[in-house]
């Protein structure tokens, strides 16, 4: 048996500037780091070798990988061509909630699979690899952040070239710097999820318009800022940026917020936050805030939303347990 276990992750600024349509006419650029809440897959020589057994949200028993329901499931067994095997998901958070859930199955299901068959593939192979099946195999119309992210793990500055090349660096924090930042960090559930894919076609489709591209632009723009802050200490900034980053991000398209979204946002700003963010695509999911240690009570108490406590981790997507595995 395999397990690996693969992180999800919170961004804070440029998402948007990791899809194509921007991407591919100039350099996009995200901040983001991995948080302690994960996705497990688990492989298992299955008992009918002619078989695959598949177990998530629903449960799938089938002889040709044709026929299996679920698209990255399907199209990532196509790629590995092994049968006789029964796979199960498990997830600390539920899809769409704009955790990157999605591509952190693909990423770790393609590590499973590889260490499966005895494989040794890198994280940056895993993570293209992932892109390939989400974005090219399959069309979803999704950036690159989520699966570098996933595959790495860390908190990093996270550049898209025009040529398809993704360069992922490390930021240099110091310590106290990082313990600071994530004791400054709320997310709290809306209560809702959404749809990221229909979010992201009107985004891509109005990333042409020059408006939309200069929100763009200057949303790169915050990111390399950002990762200077951190990087000198100076956290001042943090909540100004993530709120300037959600403005421009709320531009992008109409389905990304609306009038209860911006309430909540209003009382956070009222009760303490000095900034933040819906995470991933919009539209439900978590809220990230960024608000001082001394007002987070006031905050907690008038925003009325369950809060989701979570820390920074390191390590991208991992074997967490192998066992007898086939070679």
């Amino acid at each position: 048996m395999i397990i690996t276990r693969t992180p999800f992750r919170v961004s804070f600024c440029g998402g948007g500037t990791d899809l194509k349509s921007f991407y591919g006419r100039q350099e996009g650029c995200v901040v983001s780091a991995t948080i302690d809440k994960y996705m497990y897959l688990s492989i298992h020589p299955f008992f009918d070798p002619q078989k695959i057994s598949l177990k998530y949200s629903q449960n799938e028993l089938v002889e040709n990988v044709n026929e299996i329901k679920h698209r990255i499931l399907r199209e990532t067994l196509k790629q590995f061509g092994v049968k006789g095997i029964e796979i199960t998901s498990v997830a600390d958070v539920p899809a769409g909630t704009g955790l990157g859930s999605s591509s952190a199955f693909a990423v770790g299901l393609i590590n499973a699979l590889n260490a499966y068959l005895g494989f040794k593939a890198s994280k940056e192979e895993i993570a293209k690899n992932a892109c390939n099946i989400e974005i090219d195999r399959l069309g979803s119309p999704i950036g690159k952040q989520d699966q570098y992210a996933a595959a790495f793990g860390g908190l990093n500055f996270i550049r898209f070239l025009p040529d398809e090349t993704v360069l992922v660096e490390p930021l240099k924090i110091a310590g106290e710097t990082l313990r600071t930042l994530e004791g400054r960090l709320l997310a709290f559930y809306t209560g809702r999820t959404h749809n990221a894919e229909s979010i992201l076609v009107e985004q891509n489709r109005n990333t042409g318009k020059i408006e939309k591209t200069k929100n763009l632009i200057r949303m790169t723009e915050l990111a390399r800022e950002l990762k200077s802050a951190l990087e000198t200490g100076e956290l001042d900034r943090f909540g100004e940026t993530l709120r300037e980053n959600w403005l421009l991000k709320k531009s992008l398209a109409t389905s990304i917020a609306d009038a209860w979204i911006d309430s909540i946002y209003e009382t956070a700003l009222r009760y303490g936050a000095r900034g933040g963010k819906l995470l991933g695509a919009g539209g439900g999911g978590f809220f990230l805030l960024y608000c001082e240690e001394d007002r987070q009570n006031e905050l907690r108490k008038n925003l009325g939303l369950r809060e989701f406590p979570f820390r920074f981790e390191n390590a991208g997507t991992t074997v967490a347990f192998r066992d007898d595995v086939p070679q």
